[in-house]
């Protein structure tokens, strides 16, 4: 039996990909005169956003964006510094008049209300959107002490 030499693969030089860097993408300023605010207040957290009629995000903030840590996240004063910040970057679009859609039962609900109205939006409608069970889950079966 005849052995055949064994070749080696040919190692090739290995080459450095360059990344080339992107330019940051340019903000498209919008200019949208109307628009839905959009509330969610859990105990734990409020997120506020501003959106076109087709739904498109113009702004928005929470409060753990704002800051705020822990349970102090779930305050009406973080609520309302998140609610006045979103409706200053909405003002620099442009956005004049609103409708508010309030979802959950946290604290934040009317504090955000609050700033909305102290800021000089004009509030056209304001719509409850809270889920509420029909009959809902099943609830634990009865403690037996």
């Amino acid at each position: 039996m005849v052995e055949k030499p064994v070749e080696k693969p040919v190692e090739k030089p290995v080459e450095k990909k360059v990344e080339k860097k992107r330019a940051p993408r340019k903000k498209i300023k919008k200019n949208v005169a109307t628009g839905i605010m959009h509330v969610k207040a859990s105990f734990n957290n409020t997120v506020i956003s501003i959106t076109d009629h087709q739904g498109n995000t113009l702004a928005w903030a929470s409060c753990g964006l704002k800051g705020f840590k822990g349970a102090r996240k779930g305050t009406p004063y973080a609520a309302g510094i998140a609610a006045s910040d979103v409706l200053r970057r909405a003002q620099d679009m442009g956005l004049r008049t609103v409708t508010v859609k309030i979802k959950g039962p946290g604290a934040g609900r009317e504090s955000a209300l609050r700033a909305i109205q102290s800021s000089g939006v004009k509030v056209t409608t304001i719509e409850d959107i809270t889920p509420i069970p029909h009959n809902g889950c099943r609830p634990p079966k009865r403690r037996r002490v």
